[in-house]
């Protein structure tokens, strides 16, 4: 008896190797709504990845979603470049009156292109023709981007090996507590820039992320983020902030450096911005670094219609009173508590840690290898976790910023009985 196998997919016979998400999560997904995914079996998945941070608003906002079919229906322009419109006037406003202007911020807005890394090239293009200087500083385990300029600053050897060629003009240094509380701040930092010997070029800018979604959810206290917008002023460096994942609101205020009380010279926005899942990123920055000469950096697909309309109604519906951040504080004390319950019941042989803020938390494993087991049971049983550090050892948790404190419980209870299964 001859047994015919199964016949490959096409994602198996014509797509390349290098996918990844779909090869943890085997299921061809067919609709979504709010915080949850259906594949087209029928089965029902809750998502606590939310995009890699592209859903804070879950999946088909209604609100996002009725401004967008009725843009679409009146034949709203969709690809414009950088030239203007009545949607991209509508997103510049409410950006303005919504968020610059209630937090005192100064800066212009760039549309650099489509990607959170098109938003770091500019950003680190824009603080070297600034400064007239080619070096920029970036920390251990940090993650930029998968294009040349952003690799030069991301740590990740396996992510950076891809290249294929030297990545230069980047110097890493040691991220919040990367020596457990044993070394100073910024005590390797300030000697290199104080040696003329050190043979680090004075840099153009330090570019950092508060928290460090890819890099294994690390989280730097307000004052180590204080004391280096102290350290970037005092030694003429440009200071950027690389908000891609984590603003937007995902640790509680729309950006994720407000708790530490700075205003970075340079801030990239990406990913949820769009309001609706669709490419859309931004390079914000202080006037006076406005030196661009017209057409010096651009790009195709910067001027994305359909994203301006949802961005711009997104931060109407949840942006304009205050509400959404309280609400995003409120749902990480329920996250914390359920995770902390999960460190006490395995013990700390078991989970190194649990750490986060608002809605970004992680859960570091001793056994480097179960982290992987955990998101894979995790998804056999319903829920949508994926794994970040270096080493992949720490389940990440990414839920929309919309979930509802009923989804949050059912999403954590199965990952506690995940954890528990993959003892």
């Amino acid at each position: 008896m001859t047994i015919t196998p199964p016949a490959l997919s096409v994602f198996e016979t014509l797509e390349s190797e290098v996918r990844s998400y779909c090869r943890s999560w085997p299921a061809v997904f067919d609709r979504a709504q709010g915080s949850y995914l259906y594949d087209e079996d029928g089965h029902t998945y809750l998502d606590f990845f939310a995009g890699a941070g592209a859903l804070n608003y879950g999946h088909n906002n209604p609100v996002l979603k009725r401004a967008l079919i009725d843009y679409i229906e009146r034949d709203g322009i969709t690809h414009g470049l950088d030239m203007g419109t009545t949607a991209k006037r509508a997103f510049l406003e409410t950006f303005q009156n919504v968020l610059l202007r209630p937090r005192d911020l100064p800066y212009k807005v760039m549309f650099p292109g489509p990607t959170g890394t098109n938003a770091v090239e500019s950003a680190l293009k824009l603080a070297r023709k600034v400064k007239g200087r080619e070096s920029i500083v970036s920390f251990t385990n940090a993650f930029h981007g998968m294009s040349l300029g952003s690799l030069a600053v991301t740590g990740n050897a396996f992510k950076r090996a891809g290249a294929g060629i030297p990545l230069v003009h980047g110097t890493p240094m040691p991220f919040d507590n990367y020596f457990d509380g044993t070394v100073q701040d910024f005590l390797w930092f300030e000697r290199l820039l104080e040696d003329q010997g050190s043979g680090l070029n004075t840099p153009a800018a330090v570019i950092v992320e508060t928290i460090q979604g890819e890099g294994g959810i690390n989280v730097a206290r307000p004052e180590w983020l204080r004391a280096l917008a102290d350290l970037c002023k005092r030694r003429d460096m440009l200071l950027i902030v690389d908000d891609i994942q984590m603003g937007c609101g995902r640790t509680g205020p729309f950006f994720s450096f407000e708790e530490a009380g700075i205003t970075p010279d340079i801030v990239t926005l990406s990913k949820s911005i769009g309001g609706y899942g669709m490419p859309m990123s931004l390079c914000l920055f202080k006037p006076e670094l406005d030196i661009w000469e017209p057409g010096e950096h651009n790009g195709t697909f910067r001027g994305n219609n359909p994203a301006f309309v949802t961005a711009a109604a997104a931060l109407d519906a949840y942006w304009s009173d205050g509400q959404m951040e309280k609400q995003t504080l409120a749902r990480g004390e329920q996250v914390e508590q359920a995770l902390t319950a999960i460190l006490d019941e395995h013990g700390g042989e078991a989970i190194v840690s649990v750490r986060g803020r608002g809605l970004v938390w992680g859960m570091e494993f001793a056994d480097k290898s179960r982290a992987g087991a955990v998101s894979k049971r995790a998804f056999e049983l319903g829920l949508l976790v994926e794994t970040s550090g270096p080493e992949s050892e720490v389940v990440k948790l990414l839920p929309p910023l919309t979930v509802s404190p009923d989804e949050l419980d059912e999403g954590l209870r199965i990952l506690a009985r995940a954890v528990r299964e993959t003892a």
